[in-house]
């Protein structure tokens, strides 16, 4: 999603990630050279979760389509963020490791932890933005949120949110119940991120994270596959790896700006949040090597090992947008280079050919 910034004495929003509402955004604001206040401060958006800004609603749009059952349907469309379903697509991750791409019983369901992963992250959308809808009308941007320009109601957002929680709960558990107990997980561990430990040090970051990392769960548990130890080490700090990239993006933005952040970034520091991706870059190389030696024993192919190569170099690459504080968003980072698409192809190639030749 692109960067918004508006130029002058208003609002500088740098969105933040996976994956949850919650962390994955941060708003800094200037303040007005004449009166010295400040806009309001974002609180953030859900854990795990990419930016989920809605399409803009002018308030005269949203003024017209308030109550009416039109601006109501396309309230609660906007408001569930689709857009954000792409990322569930990682529930595939386990399903392709396990060499199970072209088992149709597996793929549909795979295709159903995607759905009741991409219920569940909806519903906890409708949760934030109604927690926050007060908040939300003060300003400037957020106000055009469904919920905050009136044309979804409270206790519709509440009810639509219930149903979608507790649905992807219930369809999950006639899936498998392994499958049940990770959509349990993560609605709860969403909630208490929305409602609170979001302004935790370190524990934001790593709720974030496990957003990714019980995604990659979901996929093995709908079908019930094995998923290697090192795979999901990979995962884990991979996902700590980009979002300590993000912060370290957005501490670097309030530096160079002189702007204020919200409160869950003020306990870290640049230098604290470079070690943070660090060590997390070291551990997923680790990590990722000893899969693929793993991966080269149980398959009997080199080229589990050979992955190893465009791996690392991926890594090295990304960093250097991390380093300069470039990473906030890691879609466009990936987008915008193309040596980083080569090696991501390269390494894809690999893993087909270790898994499926």
């Amino acid at each position: 999603m692109a960067d918004k910034y508006e130029t002058g004495e208003g609002e500088r929003t740098r969105p933040d990630t996976d994956g949850a509402p919650g962390a994955d955004r941060v708003t800094v604001t200037k303040a007005d050279d004449a009166t010295g206040r400040t806009e309001p401060e974002d609180e953030g958006i859900i854990a795990g979760e990419e930016d989920p800004s809605t399409p803009g609603i002018s308030a005269a749009a949203a003024d017209a389509r308030a109550g009416t059952t039109g601006g109501l349907l396309k309230g609660l469309v906007r408001e569930a963020r689709p857009k954000q379903w792409v990322k569930n697509v990682l529930v595939l991750a386990a399903v392709f490791t396990a060499g199970q791409i072209g088992n149709p019983g597996v793929l549909l369901d795979s295709a159903l932890a995607f759905v009741v992963f991409s219920m569940a992250a909806s519903g906890v959308y409708f949760v934030n933005d109604a927690k926050d809808v007060e908040s939300d009308r003060a300003h400037p941007t957020k106000c055009k949120r469904p919920i905050a320009a009136g044309l979804v109601p409270l206790p519709v957002a509440y009810a639509v949110a219930a149903v979608l929680l507790l649905g992807s709960i219930v369809v999950s558990a006639l899936v498998s119940t392994p499958l049940a107990v990770v959509m349990f997980v993560y609605v709860a561990v969403q909630l208490g991120y929305c409602f609170g430990l979001k302004h935790q040090p370190v524990i934001d970051m790593c709720i974030v994270s496990s957003g990714f990392l019980l995604r990659a769960v979901a996929g093995g548990a709908a079908a019930q596959l094995y998923i290697s130890q090192w795979f999901l080490l990979v995962t884990a700090f991979g996902s700590l790896f980009m979002v300590a990239g993000k912060r370290y993006a957005e501490i670097i933005l309030a530096q160079n700006t002189g702007a204020k952040i919200r409160k869950s970034l003020e306990a870290y520091s640049a230098s604290y949040l470079r070690f943070v991706w660090a060590i997390s870059a070291a551990i997923v190389i680790m990590t990722y090597s000893l899969w693929a030696f793993e991966i080269r024993e149980a398959a009997s192919s080199i080229w589990g090992t050979v992955s190893i190569v465009p791996m690392v170099i991926a890594i090295l690459r990304y960093a250097i947008d991390v380093d300069k504080g470039g990473a906030g968003e890691p879609e466009e980072v990936v987008l915008k280079d193309k040596i980083l698409i080569i090696l991501g192809a390269a390494l894809v190639c690999c893993l087909f050919l270790a898994f499926y030749l």
